[in-house]
């Protein structure tokens, strides 16, 4: 574990000094990215300034539901988009093959060796979007809460890479995976919204076999003192403990599929 502990910050260091060789495609690729998402959110900004709420959350409240569900994105996602969206090709090509083989765990290796960097610009805009919503919305900000929100974004962003491994590992066994990013993101442009305004079906699923509602609403709910559908009172608890517990199914599901691995020629 100690060998492993003093080969990542090399993994991480070789990664960032090789996309730092190229500084300004790095930053133009930043802002482009906070740019198109600053669109989007200025044209939810728009809808509410028109309708004043949206399922009962105002301007400032969205706001920070949508930098709390782009901030746990982006760390998630820096550990398992990129490294795991490819895994088909890793698979399909062979490649998959030569990871094994190094004296470093497979999904270490990827995970860490190939860190997304590039979400520079989702994490900026996320922070600076979140810093304005709380300037204006007034929370009591108690240490409890304080540390509830925190440990409510390292949980979301756990439940972010979680699911990205998850259906990497699945190309391990049936060659193909990409189309499961899909369907991740489809639920995913979802839960940038309030459960609450979806019909009673969607928001159980987004809660239970596609638990993006976790994401961001349910933390952000709790938060500002909402109330949640469905889970009432256990919102609070169960928006921290769906981090952990899906890491856990995703070891769980790698070392399945890395067992059953039987290469691309079958």
């Amino acid at each position: 574990m100690s060998s492993v502990l003093r080969v990542i910050p090399h993994l991480i260091g070789i990664h960032i000094r090789t996309h730092m060789e190229y500084r300004g495609a790095l930053f133009i690729g930043w802002i482009a990215q906070a740019i198109g998402y600053a669109g989007i959110y200025a044209s939810i900004a728009l809808l509410l300034a028109r309708f004043e709420n949206l399922g009962g959350w105002t301007w400032p409240q969205m706001a920070l539901l949508l930098a709390f569900h782009l901030l746990a994105y982006a760390l998630g996602a820096s550990l398992s988009f990129v490294q795991f969206r490819d895994m088909e090709e890793k698979v399909r090509l062979g490649t998959f093959d030569a990871i094994l083989v190094k004296p470093i765990g497979p999904w270490t290796f990827l995970a860490f060796s190939g860190l997304n960097i590039e979400y520079g610009g989702h994490i900026a805009l996320a922070i600076g979007l979140m810093v304005w919503s709380v300037s204006n919305l007034g929370i009591d900000w108690s240490p409890g809460l304080v540390l509830y929100f925190l440990a409510a974004i390292v949980s979301a962003a756990m439940l972010t890479a979680a699911l990205m491994t998850m259906i990497g590992a699945t190309a391990l066994i049936w060659v193909r995976s990409r189309h499961l990013f899909s369907i991740f993101f489809g639920f995913w442009e979802l839960a940038r919204y309030p459960l609450n305004i979806f019909p009673w079906p969607l928001q159980i699923m987004m809660i239970t076999f596609a638990p993006l509602g976790f994401l961001a609403f349910i933390p952000t709910a709790v938060a500002l003192g909402k109330p949640v559908p469905i889970l009432g009172d256990w919102a609070g608890p169960a928006s921290l403990a769906i981090g952990p517990l899906f890491v856990l199914l995703a070891i769980v599901h790698w070392r399945y599929c890395l067992r059953n691995y039987q290469g691309a020629g079958g």
